[in-house]
């Protein structure tokens, strides 16, 4: 349900605590360690961490220093690692709010090994770069890495040594292969350490993706992390309605929207909604996406506006204001939705505007 807010997020923590399930059902022995970046995409880092931690998740990853420190609030006891690395300016805190660096380079793992005390070591992951070309040791690196080990290591204790696969989303893709020919080189040149590769799509890969830890988000989410497939194994966490603000009856031949993109071929009920492209609603779903009322799907015609879009109920629609549209949720999916916006369920979550509120439900479904 809306509450006063003219549109809402629901994210139902009963669902994501499920699919965390899920999740430990496809890995088998392999630990899952939610990934909650970037505010657990959107959703709330805090409340979606603390419903899997409550479900016996106690390894968490984030991207940046902030989200880490952010996250040790919430979870004192939890193994937080911390993606983008250590930042020079980065290393102090990292310590202080004992957050485990994920290293990407040679000079970073010389770094964090100088700010061990004496006696001591700290402990890190190794990040391999297998085919991204974005983050990690490449292989020239780890060479080095593997020639020095006794010496640059020695004031460190690597927990994790890990990748991530570019096409995990395509399980027919040679990349795959190709990446865990790689990833399973380099962890036969460094010192034993659990590995990590699979994150949501490499559930699907196989059990020679899953090592020891699989580190999912959009899963847990809701999301289906392939890039095509007639079934979600998910159940459906997030959901985004917003309030019917206007309705008006218009006639055949009448325009919609900035430019006048559309026309009307018949007469017909308009509704304007209270969600528009500052609230992260995709500009690209204008006269292609679609919302649901009662679980009838009405087209989005016209652009979509600042702060509000139009939908068509058609002639004989019974709705009135305040009634509430989905976008996706329950009737439409979140890959339906991503698909009209011609972009992927990572970008609709994560766009998603502070103005939508963030509606926290224990529910696993409806």
């Amino acid at each position: 349900m809306l509450s006063s807010s003219l549109s809402c997020l629901t994210i139902r923590l009963g669902a994501v605590v499920e699919n965390y399930r899920r999740c430990a059902h496809l890995a088998g022995q392999a630990a899952i360690a939610p990934t909650v970046k970037a505010d657990a995409y959107g959703l709330g880092a805090l409340p979606i961490a603390g419903a899997l931690s409550a479900a016996g998740a106690d390894t968490f990853f984030v991207a940046r220093l902030e989200e880490g420190i952010a996250l040790r609030g919430q979870l004192p006891k939890a193994r937080i690692f911390v993606l983008d690395g250590a930042e020079p300016d980065w290393v102090g805190a990292l310590r202080s709010y004992a957050l485990t660096p994920v290293l990407n380079s040679l000079e970073q793992i010389t770094a964090w090994s100088a700010a061990a005390p004496a006696r001591t070591r700290l402990d890190a992951a190794i990040h391999i770069d297998t085919g991204m070309s974005r983050l990690g040791l490449v292989a020239g690196d780890v060479s080095v890495l593997a020639a020095e080990g006794a010496k640059r290591l020695e004031r460190l204790r690597p927990v994790l040594v890990m990748s991530h696969l570019a096409c995990a989303d395509e399980p027919e893709s040679p990349m795959n292969a190709l990446q865990l020919a790689r990833f399973r080189a380099a962890l036969a040149m460094l010192p034993p350490a659990p590995a990590s590769l699979a994150a949501s799509a490499g559930l699907f890969l196989g059990r020679d993706y899953l090592f020891d830890i699989v580190r999912p988000g959009l899963s847990l989410l809701g999301g289906d992390p392939r890039a095509a497939h007639a079934h979600n194994p998910f159940a459906v966490a997030t959901r985004l309605g917003a309030r019917v603000m206007q309705l008006r009856r218009i006639d055949k031949g009448q325009s919609v929207g900035y430019g006048a993109t559309f026309r009307s071929a018949h007469p017909t009920v308009l509704a304007t909604v209270a969600l528009g492209y500052a609230d992260g609603l995709m500009r690209a779903i204008g006269n292609r996406g679609a919302g649901a009322i009662d679980g009838m799907l009405v087209p989005v015609v016209g652009r979509v506006s600042m702060d509000v879009t139009v939908l068509d109920f058609g002639p004989h629609s019974t709705a009135r204001i305040g009634d509430e549209v989905e976008f996706f949720g329950d009737h439409i999916s979140l890959a339906a939705h991503a698909d009209a916006a011609q972009t992927n369920a990572y970008e609709i979550l994560t766009r998603i505007g502070q103005r939508v509120k963030r509606c926290y439900v224990n529910e696993v479904a409806p």
